[in-house]
C-alpha cells in the first residue's frame, strides 16, 4: 500500500466514525452562524429553496463519503484481481478500457444493491436532516406525528418506508438483467 492509500483509509475511518447529528450540527454552525453562506434553517419555495437546501445536502454527501470510498475501493480492487482483468490486459486493451468495460460491469451488481438503501429515504427524507433543516418534507412529517403520538400517520409512513423498501428490491432484481447477462428470467 502507497502512503496515498495508507491516509485515504484512514481519513475515511475518521469520516466513517463520526455520527451524522455531528455534521450537521458543525456544518449548522460553521457554514450557517460562523461564515454565514447560507441559512442554518428554514425552507422557502421556487428557486429560493436553493439557498435552503444547499447545506443538507453537502451535509448529506459528505457523511457518506467515507463509507462510500471503502465501499467502491473494496468492490473495484476485488474484481481487478480477477483473471479476466488480467486476460484482457495481456490481450493489450487499454487500461481506460479495462476499468470501464470489464471491471466496472462486473462491479455493478453490488453497486446496485447499496441503491436499494437510498431509495426510500429519496421520498421520505431524512428524519434528522429535516428536522434539524426545518425542511417541510416526510421525514419531519413523521417526527412530529411521534411527538403529536398520531399513530396513524406513522404506521403509514412505515408502510411507505417499506413499501419503497421493496420496490426498490424489484427494481434492482430487474436491473441486475440489464447489467449481467448471467441473469435472464427463465422459461
Amino acid at each position: 500500500m502507497t502512503y496515498l492509500e495508507v491516509w485515504g483509509a484512514g481519513l475515511c475511518i475518521f469520516l466513517m466514525s463520526i455520527s451524522t447529528l455531528f455534521y450537521i450540527i458543525g456544518g449548522q454552525f460553521l457554514v450557517g452562524k460562523c461564515l454565514q453562506w447560507v441559512p442554518i434553517s428554514g425552507y422557502d419555495s421556487g428557486l429560493e429553496a436553493i439557498r435552503f437546501i444547499i447545506l443538507p445536502v453537502l451535509i448529506g454527501t459528505f457523511a457518506g463519503v467515507g463509507s462510500g470510498v471503502r465501499w467502491y475501493r473494496t468492490l473495484f480492487l476485488e474484481e481487478i484481481e480477477k483473471d479476466y482483468v488480467r486476460t484482457a490486459r495481456a490481450k493489450g486493451l487499454s487500461e481506460t478500457r479495462v476499468l470501464m468495460v470489464h471491471v466496472l460491469k462486473n462491479a455493478m451488481i453490488p453497486i446496485l444493491t447499496g441503491v436499494v438503501v437510498v431509495l426510500p429515504l429519496l421520498f421520505t427524507g431524512s428524519l434528522l436532516t429535516e428536522s434539524f433543516f426545518a425542511i417541510p418534507g416526510l421525514g419531519s412529517y413523521t417526527i412530529d406525528a411521534i411527538n403529536q403520538q398520531d399513530f396513524a400517520i406513522v404506521r403509514a409512513m412505515v408502510f411507505l418506508g417499506s413499501f419503497l423498501y421493496i420496490l426498490g428490491l424489484l427494481l434492482t432484481d430487474l436491473s441486475y438483467m440489464l447489467v449481467d447477462p448471467r441473469v435472464r428470467l427463465q422459461d
